[in-house]
């Protein structure tokens, strides 16, 4: 006897997941980051973050009012842009500065493209790149951390050579391959315990490297995240900055430092694997994650910026369609004949 077939619309299996589920536990994850910026920097560095945070919401706000788009801050996204922004900029930016940061992320990064999941680029990556470009000087201007001294001093790029100024990890690591035997310099000034706990000079939310390990771990555990697109980041970055080392270890500082320091951990937990610009399928992700970190320690190591996350990020998105293109998801049922 014939049967009855209902058809409906893709997709056919749900799930109690939504844009703004996933962007909470994002944020949730960014919270012991959060609370270590607000331990080692104080008022400034969470006055940065709600800077950036209250603009990031405003400009979305007004580029939906001025395109007649139904209101989009429910969905939490432009929250996680505005933290993740502010924790990638220096604590003693400039709140000023931090605002049109935020504008620029979000009404050229994101708005401009048609809103979320429209955009090309990672909308936090584009504002700290137009501040790059725009505000080198306050870009490269760090703070001490309260724990070592209370009146939050700032400190240079022309003050690189004294201690107690903490510059970045990163920063010394520069000195480290123009000086002779410069690595083991480095290795007495800036022990491995302080990029694992924070107390170092950095941008906001990148100095503590077991509060972002705790949130990237959270992400995992909830399956916000994939483990692909984190551990091909920390591979190859581990990969290219363990050649350096080999290859001159007077020069090159270990490993380990690379992993610890910078934008690396931040990134690859919560920047790298934003879904709206990150390739389909695991084998693409796979080659995403190491373009990402080998090209971050080639930065860092061969070009005279000493952070190099930022461009890698921003690369590996322009790349994104084409790596889409070459590892395309088979269909269920297996691909049609020919």
């Amino acid at each position: 006897m014939p049967q009855e077939i209902n058809v409906s619309f893709a997709p056919h299996i749900r799930q109690s997941l939504s844009t703004r589920r996933i962007m909470l536990d994002v944020l949730i994850g960014l919270m012991p980051a959060v609370i270590a910026a607000g331990f080692y920097f104080r008022g400034p560095g969470l006055a940065l973050l709600a800077v950036c945070v209250v603009w990031c919401l405003a400009t979305e706000w007004l580029c939906n009012l001025i395109r007649k788009r139904p209101n989009s801050l429910g969905d939490l996204s432009v929250v996680v842009t505005g933290v993740i922004l502010a924790m990638s900029l220096p604590p003693a930016f400039p709140l000023w500065a931090g605002a049109v940061g935020a504008v620029f992320a979000v009404g050229i990064g994101k708005m401009v493209f048609g809103g979320l999941g429209a955009n090309i680029f990672n909308p936090a990556m584009v504002g700290r790149a137009f501040l790059t470009a725009s505000f080198g000087i306050l870009m490269t201007t760090w703070t001490v951390p309260a724990t070592i001294d209370a009146n939050l001093p700032q400190v240079g790029p022309d003050n690189l050579v004294d201690a107690r100024t903490q510059a970045t990890p990163l920063a010394w690591s520069k000195v480290a391959i123009k000086d002779e035997n410069g690595a083991s310099i480095y290795n007495e000034r800036l022990p491995l315990w302080k990029s694992l706990l924070g107390e170092e000079a950095g941008s906001l939310g990148e100095t503590s490297a077991i509060a972002l390990l705790l949130g990237g771990l959270y992400l995992i555990v909830r399956k916000t995240i994939g483990i692909h697109i984190p551990l091909a980041v920390l591979i190859s970055a581990f990969v290219t900055a363990g050649i350096a080392y080999l290859a001159n270890s007077d020069a090159y500082v270990q490993p380990f430092y690379h992993l610890t320091s910078g934008a690396l951990l931040l990134g690859a937990f919560f920047i790298a694997t934003d879904p709206v610009t990150a390739p389909l399928t695991v084998r693409g992700q796979w080659i995403f994650g190491a373009i990402i970190g080998g090209f971050t320690v080639f930065v860092r190591i061969v070009g005279e910026y000493p952070e190099g996350f930022m461009y890698a990020v921003l690369l590996a998105n322009s790349l994104r369609p084409l790596i889409d293109r070459l590892f395309r998801p088979v269909p269920v049922g297996g691909r049609p004949n020919a």
